[in-house]
């Protein structure tokens, strides 16, 4: 099988990118990342893409440009390097039709909760505000509104009663690292199937082990289908 060619785009720190980079590295991601991109200069995640010797390169929004003319921009950039899946580590832009329309169902993004509950920003100091007992990480498709795409896997983490938004981001945060990659996995080898809003999950060959959380369980005991991967054996 060859590696899935990523372009991942940022706005931040990118310890999404770095984990995605070390899953990779360390052979349990079955894919290459083609190129790293950015709305903001030099911002911190060009480090992780340098150190790896991943392309860098920043589209500023130009002053008064509309969101569909800066969209049309970035999406001309990503296709330079020819990705076959646009991953999203903390990139702080809604994307608009314009770009997702180029990447029918290969856009994917990581948002700190359980979705659908609490979308947007500030979603760990939402979930604490709310009182819920359990929160989480969700890996989904992207589409035109915010954090409202077909959910691919979850990794749910406790809520304490004394937890503040931010020991809560720092335990969810540390699920992420483990659910893209392995999300991303499933999307390299080709389980991934979009019926109306679900996400079908094809587990042959796979074992999670219910009934806690399968998807970190399979990331930290993955199998292969004897005799080579999945799509191999399509």
């Amino acid at each position: 099988m060859e590696p899935l060619r990523l372009a991942v785009l940022v706005s931040g720190r990118g310890s999404n990118l770095k984990a995605i980079l070390d899953a990779v590295a360390g052979g349990s991601l079955e894919a290459s990342v083609a190129g790293v991109f950015s709305d903001r200069i030099e911002p911190p995640a060009f480090e992780w893409a340098r150190r790896h010797r991943v392309p860098a390169l920043t589209v500023l929004p130009g002053a008064g440009e509309s969101r569909a003319a800066y969209d049309a921009r970035l999406a001309g950039a990503v296709q330079g390097v020819r990705p076959q899946a646009v991953v999203l580590a903390g990139f702080m832009r809604v994307l608009s039709p314009v770009f997702l329309e180029l990447f029918p169902d290969r856009v994917i993004n990581i948002h700190p909760a359980l979705l659908p509950s609490f979308r947007g920003l500030d979603a760990q100091a939402q979930a604490v505000a709310a009182g819920v007992r359990f929160s989480g990480c969700t890996v989904h498709f992207v589409d035109a509104d915010t954090d409202t795409g077909p959910i691919i896997l979850q990794s749910v983490v406790p809520v304490n009663q004394d937890d503040t938004p931010d020991t809560l981001a720092a335990r969810i945060l540390s699920r992420e690292h483990q659910a893209y990659p392995a999300a991303i996995q499933l999307l390299a080898e080709g389980r991934l199937q979009i019926r109306d809003r679900r996400v079908l999950v094809d587990w042959q060959g796979r074992r999670p082990r219910p009934p806690r959380d399968s998807i970190v369980e399979w990331q930290e005991s993955k199998d292969t289908c004897a005799g080579g991967s999945h799509r191999d054996q399509e």
